[in-house]
């Protein structure tokens, strides 16, 4: 199937694998590569060094084009971005708009440059810098999320912006690539059914509650970093609801430091890192400090498998989801049956 994604990426299929911090790893990413779709690392939760070597590994198991998902207002984008370069991926995305300088550097080197966004004016502001392509993810995609469902924010980009448009929230098969695209976009993004494959290394007690999970089960809270953040309601979601200011703010410093010395990062570097995303995202100070809770409890449980101390970040869609299938069963199993849903859809006189 070609649409503009695949042309522009030179992947197979119009499907991305997204960059889920701690989970879009080079196993995931390269078994997305082989099966013909967009591989996305995450490298949030990486170190630079780390990040090239997790390229190089993914390039020495593939030669198929696959990207490097990375937040725009760490104070080593740069660095970042040099790697990327340096290392030729295909694709540079980004959970948050990049500058125009940015993509700028990135696309002057023939990296194709993919924005998240969350709004049409965000697409718009991206598109006019220079970005090739964004990923829209509507309200019922997993992590941090908004309010509008991708019904309606989807056909709303994707006749605001002159560039490919890949539609995220809410997908897991070939129907949900069919709707993508009768709305107006170029493929489709999915986090949490990528996360449920025998691809994922997320431990298997984990993708077990997962499996066992309803659409009811999936929840937003804002109690974890202070947005909106979609995900599995568990035992722990509902205590951390019920804690106090004084309780969430002394979690998040201890998860500050300990991410600090899974990073590498320093204290100084972390605090310009704080005050690069107030700025952005216009956050408070104690949503800057609770920010340090995200990382370390996706780590619990996507890396540990302590779902009695991590979160689950989850979309809606997992209450659907209920096999483990490899990331090349699943790629053919959207595929065949996209096409079949096109070829009994009624044709129009």
């Amino acid at each position: 199937m070609r649409t503009p994604l695949t042309e522009l990426t030179g992947v197979r299929y119009p499907i991305v694998q997204t960059g889920m911090g701690w989970v879009a790893g080079p196993r995931l990413v390269t078994a997305t590569a082989n099966a013909g779709a967009l591989g996305i690392l995450a490298s949030a939760t990486m170190t630079t060094d780390r990040l090239r070597t997790a390229v190089r590994e993914v390039k020495s198991r593939t030669d198929a084009p696959f990207g490097v998902n990375l937040r725009a207002d760490a104070g080593d984008a740069a660095e970042r971005v040099r790697i990327i370069i340096d290392e030729g991926v295909k694709v540079a995305s980004f959970a948050l708009a990049p500058s125009q300088e940015l993509i700028g550097r990135l696309k002057d080197a023939g990296v194709v440059v993919i924005p998240s966004i969350g709004a049409r004016r965000h697409a718009e502001k991206v598109a006019a810098w220079g970005a090739d392509a964004v990923i829209v993810q509507g309200g019922e995609g997993g992590g941090h999320t908004g309010s509008v469902a991708t019904t309606v924010l989807l056909p709303q980009v994707a006749d605001a912006v002159d560039i490919p448009v890949i539609a995220a929230g809410g997908f897991r098969d070939g129907r949900g690539l069919v709707a993508a695209l009768a709305f107006g976009a170029a493929g489709i993004a999915m986090g949490t059914r990528f996360l449920l494959t025998s691809d994922s290394t997320v431990p298997d007690a984990v993708q077990a509650r997962y499996l066992a999970a309803t659409v009811q089960d999936v929840t937003v809270t804002t109690k974890v970093d202070g947005l909106p953040h979609r995900m599995l309601r568990t035992e722990l979601v509902d205590a951390l609801e019920r804690s106090g200011r004084a309780a969430s703010l002394l979690r998040a410093l201890r998860h500050a430091a300990a991410f600090r010395r899974e990073s590498g990062m320093s204290w100084a570097r972390m605090v310009r890192d704080g005050l690069a995303m107030k700025h952005g995202k216009e956050l408070s100070w104690s949503q800057v400090l609770l920010a340090a809770n995200t990382p370390m409890m996706l780590k619990a449980s996507m890396v540990e498998g302590r779902s009695d101390l991590g979160v689950m970040a989850a979309g809606q869609v997992a209450g659907l989801i209920d096999d483990l299938p490899s990331c090349a069963e699943l790629v053919e199993s959207v595929m065949a049956e996209a096409l079949a849903t096109l070829r009994a859809l009624p044709h129009a006189e």
